[in-house]
């Protein structure tokens, strides 16, 4: 059983976790359990996965009619995740973090059943702090995380990752075809994940006439919630080597089109990008629990395996940070080997070997 998710941080690496336990043990039963109207309720029958839903949901940082209803939501959620333990009798419960992963941990700790925590971020949330206590395991994806779990039940794995971008080998090509761009030009992707960054969306409309007349190519995801507004803006602006979109699929390709790849340093797309071998420019989200966005950056900027914008500080430096890197491309090369070296491209399997340890 795989518990948790909320944002694609969490659902894509438990989906991978389940798609490497399942080529090793295709006669096994898998079920997740997510909470009621998020993504993973849409996300996890579309790999072809069971799911079951919990009315649970988070607190507000603010004091509202929700929060009211917190209490009633988590005991009715702790009921359900019980009989859903009792009637699906898992060997193993793996919580990925996200609103559901807490009620069927403890649900499951209290039956006696092997648990194992997946933590994707340098900087540990409450829930898996609270959970790893009586956890057999706890897969991380950065080292020196003893400073929130005891370390003998750690193991460093890195954070699963989409098969398709573990080799990007001749696929330039494909990506260059794909996107409409030109060979001749270096190419910046940009990157403010599904639903957008406000932040990086100002910086590329401060920048995007500049970046057009120095020549780059910039292949654009903008986000769902701003779509429309930076539409309007490209438009207007007629710009012949900006390619906006709402949403990027093909991420292999776009990762292998790329030059230089600016992104926020959410968990998921820090692991992505250190299999990428490419200089990375990350501009962390403020707006984010105990700032651990900062923190995922900051462990692979200490290495000199990127560079670190301030979310303050993007709109008008953004393409100054990118002329710095494409002006010297010793720097750049330097820092695609750097986050390489950081990378841990066989992470999905080494959680199911730890799964399979406690299983026995």
């Amino acid at each position: 059983m795989i518990s948790g998710g909320g944002t694609g941080g969490h659902i894509y690496p438990a989906i991978a976790i389940a798609n490497a336990w399942v080529e090793k043990h295709p006669d096994s039963d898998m079920l997740f359990v997510g909470a009621l109207g998020k993504m993973e309720m849409q996300k996890v029958p579309e790999a072809g996965y069971e799911i079951k839903g919990l009315p649970v949901a988070g607190l507000q940082r603010s004091l509202t009619l929700d929060n009211l209803k917190f209490p009633v939501k988590l005991l009715k959620s702790l009921r359900q995740a019980s009989k859903i333990v009792s009637d699906f009798k898992p060997d193993a419960v793996v919580g990925v973090g996200g609103y559901a992963s807490g009620p069927v941990l403890y649900a499951a700790q209290r039956k006696g059943i092997p648990t194992l925590v997946q933590e994707q971020n340098s900087y540990a949330g409450l829930t898996n702090k609270i959970l790893a206590k009586k956890a057999n395991k706890i897969c991380v994806a950065y080292p020196d995380m003893d400073r929130f779990f005891p370390g003998e039940k750690i193991a460093y794995t890195g954070n699963p990752v989409r098969k398709d971008i573990l080799n990007l080998d001749g696929k330039r090509e494909k990506g260059i075809a794909h996107f409409n761009l030109k060979e001749d030009k270096k190419t910046i992707l940009i990157l403010g994940g599904s639903l957008g960054a406000r932040t990086l969306n100002q910086a590329m409309l401060e920048d995007m006439e500049r970046l057009d007349q120095s020549g780059y190519q910039v292949i654009w995801q903008c986000g769902k919630f701003y779509f429309k507004e930076m539409l309007a803006a490209t438009e207007k602006a007629d710009l012949e080597n900006i390619h906006l979109r709402e949403f990027i699929r093909e991420m292999d390709l776009a990762y292998a089109a790329a030059d230089v790849i600016v992104s926020r340093a959410g968990a998921l797309s820090v692991s992505e990008l250190s299999l990428v071998c490419k200089p990375v420019i990350f501009i962390p989200s403020p707006n984010v629990a105990e700032d651990h966005q900062t923190k995922n950056a900051m462990a692979y900027v200490n290495h000199d395996a990127a560079w670190l914008l301030k979310d303050s500080e993007a709109v008008g430096q953004l393409k100054n940070k990118i002329d710095e890197i494409l002006s010297d491309p010793l720097t750049g090369a330097e820092l695609g080997l750097n986050i390489k070296s950081l990378a841990k491209p066989n992470a999905a399997v080494a959680i199911v070997e730890e799964i399979e340890k406690l299983i026995g």
